[in-house]
């Protein structure tokens, strides 16, 4: 069964094309993640599907439901949490949930199931002003509150930007733990390394759609020579890589740089080239490619 469809999707602000005719579909019970770095459209996208934005043109159905027709009974039936914190502040953790469990004619009690392995958590500190938590744990009050009256489906943008690691860790298994109770979850994130907790992804750029598949998929589609690179000095490194013409593509990964080369290039003759321009301490080694080169090559092959 298809939870969201969407189809011909466009948005405009001004001159500036932030969704180009962007059609996907999500299956209930499904992780999706939509990828891509800031600016992309993410959050237009959400803006839009969750009924806070009209399009330009194209139609999209959550739940069934049209987005503008619908507009109020799917409000009733989704659950959403916006990138930028918005609680209420000066309220406590238990205030904030009341709250949102009236908005939507529920209690607490009557929904606590769903919540509880997130809210007990943050239970011991519920007389605690949201504007006093920690990061994580606004991130759990936030959730919490998206899940109270039980939506069918779950709008998650970027909710972990800005989170510690350990938090991140802890917020992808409660996803994982609300999947296998049938709820739909559509996830937009900057973190590539996000990309592969989730079944299906889109990855997005300038509000474009590069590439749909499963994560395993798009890296096995990967058709490039990939190699790691190292020396003393990184920053000098990269900009002797790019200007090398047997290098493709040089980006900075971590501690290494990742080149895509020609098929012509050796090892041995790249460590050379590297020696004449006087590194030292020079790593070279293959790599298997992860969602981020997959992201690089095809935003390249876009650019050109």
């Amino acid at each position: 069964m298809v939870a969201i469809s969407v189809q011909n999707i466009n948005k405009k602000y001004g001159d500036i094309q932030a969704l180009n005719n962007i059609s996907f579909e999500v299956r209930q019970g499904e992780i999706y993640g939509i990828i891509g770095p800031d600016g992309a459209g993410k959050t237009s996208l959400f803006r839009i599907l969750t009924t806070l934005l009209l399009a330009e043109s194209g139609t999209a159905k959550v739940d069934g439901l049209d987005i503008v027709k619908d507009y109020k009974q799917i409000r009733n039936r989704i659950g959403y949490m916006p990138g930028k914190f918005s609680l209420y502040q000066d309220l406590t953790v238990e205030e904030n949930l009341e709250f949102f469990a009236t908005v939507f004619n529920t209690t607490i009690k009557e929904n606590y199931d769903l919540i509880k392995d997130i809210y007990s958590q943050i239970e011991p500190f519920k007389d605690r002003r949201a504007g006093k938590l920690s990061g994580g744990m606004k991130q759990k009050l936030a959730l919490s509150c998206a899940l109270i009256h039980k939506p069918t489906v779950l709008f998650l943008d970027e909710p972990t930007t800005g989170v510690d690691p350990v938090s991140r860790k802890e917020f992808w298994e409660m996803l994982r733990n609300l999947k296998e109770q049938n709820i739909t979850i559509l996830v937009s994130t900057p973190y590539m390394d996000e990309a592969m907790l989730c079944d299906r992804i889109a990855l997005i750029q300038e509000g474009t759609f590069l590439q749909v598949d499963t994560p395993d998929n798009i890296i096995e589609r990967f058709t490039e020579i990939l190699w790691a690179v190292k020396s003393a000095e990184m920053f000098r490194l990269l900009n002797d890589l790019r200007q090398y013409d047997p290098i493709k593509t040089c980006f900075t990964f971590g501690e290494v740089h990742h080149i895509t080369v020609k098929e012509d290039l050796k090892m041995e003759k790249l460590e050379n080239y590297l020696k004449e321009k006087g590194h030292v301490d020079i790593e070279i080694y293959p790599m298997k490619p992860n969602i981020e080169d997959c992201y690089m090559q095809l935003a390249q092959k876009v650019a050109i």
